[in-house]
C-alpha cells in the first residue's frame, strides 16, 4: 500500500490520525458557528482540533467572523501543503 490514504476522504498526501473518545458528542458540544462552518470545511477536522484553534481565537478576543476565517486560514495552510490539491481554495464569507 502506498503512502497517502485513499478512505473516504479522497486522495492526500496528509498524514491521518487516530481518534479517541466519541466525536460526534464531541461535535455536538461545540458552538453552533463552528459546527456550522465545519459543515463546510474542505477538510475533515476533528472537534478536537476545531475547538483548539477556536479557543485560541476566542482568547485572543477575536470576533466569531475573525475566528471562522482564522479557521480558515488554517485549512488553506493545510490544504498548500498537500501535493494532491489540484485547485487553489478559495475562501468563503463567514
Amino acid at each position: 500500500m502506498s503512502s497517502h490514504s485513499f478512505r473516504n476522504i479522497g486522495q492526500t498526501s496528509l498524514r491521518g490520525k487516530r481518534r479517541v473518545g466519541d466525536p460526534m458528542k464531541d461535535y455536538d458540544a461545540l458552538p453552533a458557528p463552528l459546527r456550522n462552518w465545519l459543515g463546510q470545511a474542505a477538510l475533515p477536522w476533528s472537534p478536537a482540533s476545531a475547538r483548539r484553534v477556536w479557543k485560541k481565537a476566542q482568547t485572543k478576543g477575536l470576533s466569531i467572523e475573525e475566528t471562522l476565517s482564522s479557521l480558515s486560514h488554517a485549512e488553506t495552510k493545510t490544504l498548500q501543503r498537500d501535493k494532491f490539491a489540484t485547485r487553489p481554495i478559495q475562501n468563503s464569507p463567514a
